[in-house]
């Protein structure tokens, strides 16, 4: 039996249907590589739904968003960077899994703001740094893989850790987007049996609030197109800082 209950979603309000759209779009613009908006998105479906149960449900919204990006964004991708990530991305996906299995609800939502607060704090540090040298040791897409594949698991909140390696490897915004287009697509695939074998968040219940809500993935990612078009590099990295920033307050202080 899923986390969320048929009955629970009948009874959501008009502001839960409107908070969750609003957030479906927004997962539609950070496909397109409108970048940082993951903690607002997190934030808003976990005061909707809870904390573990948002976990799951919004995972196939992201899914869908990843299959968008991957289209349009495809050429630019940079397998070599992708591949460094990755492996130990699945690792600490395995490690969020146990890990957060067995969590409560108020663990949960304190675990979330605190990785959240962590992640933007490495966000900031590392882009004040004078050196723009290229981190080329095996154990930084290392450690930044198993942080994200943590945090992912238990939040789908690992843009932070993703953003810090795609910042430091001085990706372009085409190549930086597309990198991670393919890089979250094949992790939420990964990660998809794990919510419904596992920890039983996702079933036809919530499949059927994400059918309402495809919509607004759509048009998320058309908006966040013209948005980030107008973007140049220098700007977006600041961007991503500045936004990221304001969702961890957002979770923190809810």
């Amino acid at each position: 039996m899923s986390i969320i209950q048929l009955s629970s979603l009948f009874e959501l309000t008009l502001v839960d249907w409107l908070l969750a759209f609003l957030a479906a779009m927004l997962v539609g613009m950070s496909k397109s590589g409108f970048k940082g908006l993951g903690v607002i998105i997190v934030t808003t479906f976990a005061l909707v739904f809870g904390a573990k149960s948002s976990t799951g449900l919004i995972l196939p919204i992201l899914i869908v968003g990843d299959i968008i990006a991957v289209i349009y964004y495809t050429r630019h991708t940079q397998w070599k960077y992708l591949l460094q990530m990755l492996p130990a991305m699945i690792v600490g996906v395995l490690i969020g899994v146990k890990v957060g299995e067995d969590l409560d609800e108020s663990t949960f939502k304190q675990g979330m703001a605190v990785i959240i607060l962590l992640s933007v704090g490495m966000m900031w540090w590392w882009d004040r740094r004078n050196s723009k040298k290229v981190p080329t040791h095996w154990l930084f897409g290392t450690l930044m893989g198993l942080g994200a594949g943590f945090t992912t698991m238990v939040g789908n909140l690992a843009g932070a850790f993703s953003n810090i390696y795609f910042l430091a490897m001085r990706l372009p915004k085409n190549q930086f987007i597309g990198t991670a287009a393919w890089l979250f697509f094949i992790i939420n695939l990964f990660k998809l049996p794990f919510h419904i074998y596992t920890w039983k968040t996702i079933d036809i219940q919530t499949i059927s609030v994400n059918l309402w809500l495809l919509s607004a993935v759509f048009l998320g990612f058309v908006l966040g197109l013209q948005i980030v078009k107008r973007i140049e590099n220098n700007q977006y990295r600041k961007f991503i800082l500045i936004v990221t920033a304001i969702g961890a307050l957002t979770i923190f202080f809810k």
